[in-house]
């Protein structure tokens, strides 16, 4: 099992937002980087989106010239699985479902080589269960970013049932490497620890209040506007929950809120009837252009009406 030190070769599956921002992290931390996506496309978006990020960042001084160049090198897509077989290290950032990341995690188990740590970045989905799909459950951890990864200076860390103290303590300290932008002389995330409970520390305290800003509009408390600018000024949060939720996503917010209340077994994690209608209307937040706000595009005509 590769111990900090010595992961020198990432992993890193899906060229999504989350994807490409945990391989610029890694790049930026001095890792050879094979990013995989299926689909072209999305794997030159992610390069020109990485090179954009850290040119902009060596604009700011935050980076030298030379290791934002060094770092944009160390990364080359891949476009199979059969690719990730020298990676001391697999991060997948693929969708929040747990049947296709345990498919995933079988594939990886049969090709990675045995010293590898495989490691996902679920929001919410049970460690412990993706570990039993392998053969090496003590090498199966979760790392979970926030977005987006290259700013949020938070990874939050879960250990299955079976993960080993010495895979804990590796990816701990490897995650620590990653550069803080705030911190423009230094490296090192900060980060959390969490057992595998649903929702792990984050989530299990943000979607509940996200689902009740929900309710709020849901029957008629108040406007999407008051509601966030509410809890902006009235907590001191920068974003309200509601546009907190258009930039997470509405789809993976409804993901997690159904993990919590399968998982738990608590009416207080039932989905807002809103949220699932948004959802089914498309309404997916920012990266669609409309959520519970427009961005650009013209809105459905889901409207915020109570059956109660």
């Amino acid at each position: 099992m590769a111990t900090a030190s010595e992961i020198a070769a990432v992993g890193v599956i899906g060229a999504g937002q989350m994807g490409s921002g945990i391989a610029q992290l890694a790049a930026a931390a001095g890792c050879a980087v094979l990013l995989l996506d299926a689909d072209s496309a999305a794997l030159t978006r992610a390069v020109a989106s990485i090179s954009a990020s850290l040119r902009r960042l060596a604009a700011k001084g935050q980076l030298s010239q030379a290791a934002c160049e060094d770092s944009i090198k160390r990364i080359r897509c891949v476009s199979t699985v059969q690719d990730l077989r020298e990676a001391d290290l697999v991060i997948e950032a693929i969708v929040e479902n747990e049947d296709v990341k345990k498919k995933l995690f079988v594939e990886l188990d049969k090709i990675t080589k045995p010293s590898a740590i495989l490691a996902s970045n679920t929001s919410s989905i049970s460690i412990t269960r993706l570990a039993s799909a392998t053969k090496r459950p003590s090498q199966v951890i979760g790392m979970h970013f926030f977005n987006p990864p290259p700013i949020m200076r938070l990874i939050e860390i879960i250990r299955g049932a079976d993960t080993s103290d010495e895979v804990f303590a590796a990816v701990k300290s490897f995650s620590e490497r990653f550069p803080d932008v705030f911190k423009i002389c230094r490296l090192g995330k900060t980060v959390i620890c969490s057992q595998d409970y649903p929702g792990f520390i984050v989530n299990r305290i943000l979607m509940p209040l996200i689902n009740e800003a929900f309710w709020a509009l849901y029957t008629g408390v108040a406007t999407k506007e008051d509601i966030d600018t509410g809890m902006k000024l009235g907590t001191n949060h920068p974003m309200g929950p509601l546009q907190l939720a258009d930039f997470i996503g509405l789809d993976v917010c409804l993901s997690v809120l159904r993990v919590l209340h399968n998982g738990l077994g608590d009416n207080k994690y039932s989905p807002c009837p809103l949220l699932v209608q948004y959802v089914d209307a498309g309404r997916l937040g920012k990266k669609r252009g409309v959520g519970v706000y427009s961005y650009g595009q013209k809105s459905s005509n889901v409207k915020p009406k109570s059956s109660l």
